[in-house]
């Protein structure tokens, strides 16, 4: 299942508008106004309310406590995609990453039916990998089940999210291979096991490089304001 981001340092307001920068320049830390440029008026991307990232999936809205708002790729790169299992079904997944109490979740969950939610938009920063620098720079993955059911990694399981996986990689240019398609296990820091032994990483990866050769439909990013 997905975690919070630990090691999170507070991040000082830049305040623009309203006649009055609050903080000045000099007091920021130049990778600190590197990230906070978008936030200028006509800088952030267009936002449409429930808008998805991935053809097919469904919206449901995580708890705003669970992520922070952020215009990726612009203000931190992209370059991994981290797959979770959730130690639960997939109504379990949606239900406590819609607990603004859990303080973690990710941004999509894919069923072992196939099914896909979409709860977070890859522009934001999820808390899904106990680990500030992996959420900035990735998309999180959760998936129905537990890590010792091998019967739970379905074959239309492993289709949809390998389909999910490979529009992710082509949208941003992360390339298809265990160094940048990583589980939560694999996070620096982080106290999780999953996706466990029985995830299929072959399988897994070799079904994402044939769902990047295929057509997609997958948008494209959303052009600035």
């Amino acid at each position: 299942m997905g975690s919070g981001e630990s090691g999170r340092v507070g991040r000082r307001a830049l305040l623009i508008g309203g006649g009055a920068a609050a903080v000045g320049a000099a007091a920021l830390g130049w990778d600190e106004l590197r990230r906070a440029w978008w936030r200028l008026p006509g800088t952030e991307r267009k936002r449409v309310e429930g808008a998805l990232d991935h053809a097919g999936a469904q919206w449901t809205a995580a708890a705003r406590a669970n992520w922070r708002r952020a215009d990726r790729p612009d203000d931190f790169g992209i370059d991994r995609v981290v797959v979770h299992v959730v130690q639960g079904s997939f109504a379990t997944a949606l239900r406590v990453f819609k607990n603004p109490g859990h303080g973690a979740a990710a941004h999509y969950v894919v069923g072992k039916d196939g099914r896909v939610a979409q709860m977070i938009r890859e522009l934001d920063v999820a808390f899904h990998a106990g680990n500030r620098d992996m959420n900035e720079r990735s998309i999180g993955i959760e998936h129905e089940g537990f890590v010792d059911r091998p019967q739970d990694f379905t074959e239309a399981m492993y289709a949809s999210s390998a389909r999910l996986t490979a529009g992710i990689c082509a949208r941003y240019g992360i390339p298809v291979d265990r160094e940048h398609i990583i589980g939560h296990v694999e996070v620096e820091g982080t106290d999780h096991t999953d996706p466990g032994p029985h995830w299929d990483w072959d399988r897994y990866l070799r079904l994402v490089r044939r769902a990047a050769t295929a057509p997609t439909t997958a948008p494209t990013l959303p052009p600035r304001a």
